[in-house]
């Protein structure tokens, strides 16, 4: 009985282990052009979804609120699109010289290149406290910068 409590204490993770161990068993459901369709239930339907949830818990005073702060929404969009790529690329200079693989430092570039996931940055901001409207915005707002306009294409050609 303690497992079964234990277990559903812990669902989450036991959902997560399952998915993980459905994938290994059967990886044909999710690619691209597969029954899960990831090519648009992850770019939209998944996405959307979080923002509509995130939007649920708001007030809409604290929205409208929270879109006039534009000073706030420049330094994060600076500090995120362009001042931490900037910091990554430098710190990738200095491991180029390591005998690490090449690949994998074009990894941490692109990676260092794109705004931080929606659920992380709305729910980590959520946990201390913070704007979470304004989160909700930046977020969204980095995402779109980064899809549609290929803000940081011109960092990672540095």
């Amino acid at each position: 009985m303690r497992l079964l409590e234990r277990m559903r204490k812990e669902w989450f993770m036991v959902g997560i282990v399952l998915a993980i161990a459905g994938a290994k068993l059967e990886p044909s459901i999710g690619v691209n052009g597969g029954p899960l369709k990831p090519e648009i239930t992850v770019s939209y339907i998944a996405v959307a979804t979080i923002f509509f949830n995130s939007g649920l818990s708001l007030k809409t005073e604290e929205l409208t609120s929270a879109l006039v702060h534009i000073k706030l929404h420049l330094f994060i969009q600076i500090f995120t699109l362009a001042f931490f790529p900037t910091a990554i690329w430098l710190f990738l200079q200095l491991l180029s010289i390591t005998p690490i693989n090449e690949w994998l430092l074009k990894g941490l570039q692109t990676v260092g290149c794109m705004p931080p996931p929606v659920s992380s940055a709305v729910i980590l901001t959520k946990a201390v406290g913070g704007n979470e409207a304004a989160a909700i915005f930046n977020s969204a707002f980095g995402s779109f910068l980064v899809s549609k306009c290929g803000f940081t294409c011109l960092l990672l050609l540095l």
